[in-house]
């Protein structure tokens, strides 16, 4: 059975670009066959509207090829709550904190980043938080 696996807007973008080792490993993580993707409004709302503003049609077709290809999970009120804690309690930035409580919410595997592993969404201890950048 496949690894129930949430990326954050960082891998997307990391894995679009395709740069370097970065974009190696970012996209790795999106062909991996033993992995099944999972991926959040937050996310949809992080990496859709800026490129669709700046009329960048190939980097939206590539998003919304990986939302094809993933669950997705809707904004849930009880994982914005979760959020605020999560926040509060470990520094995590906003949008992180969201990433992570709706990762936890839906029960993952672990939530993969191309985040630098010093970024407080690391100190969270719920749910395995990992990324691809190594430590």
């Amino acid at each position: 059975m496949p690894k129930r696996t949430y990326i954050d807007t960082c891998l997307l973008i990391a894995a679009f670009k395709g740069e370097g080792e970065l974009g190696r490993r970012a996209l790795s993580v999106l062909d991996d066959p033993e992995r099944s993707l999972v991926v959040s409004d937050a996310v949809r709302l992080e990496a859709v509207p800026k490129a669709r503003f700046h009329k960048q049609q190939e980097e939206v077709q590539f998003y919304e090829e990986v939302f094809s290809q993933a669950e997705n999970i809707a904004w849930d009120p009880t994982a914005l709550q979760q959020a605020l804690v999560i926040a509060e309690s470990h520094g995590v930035a906003a949008m992180d904190a969201i990433h992570v409580a709706h990762a936890a919410k839906a029960g993952v595997a672990e939530l993969i980043s191309a985040e630098k592993p010093t970024k407080p969404m690391f100190r969270v201890q719920s749910i395995a938080v990992r990324s691809i950048r190594g430590a």
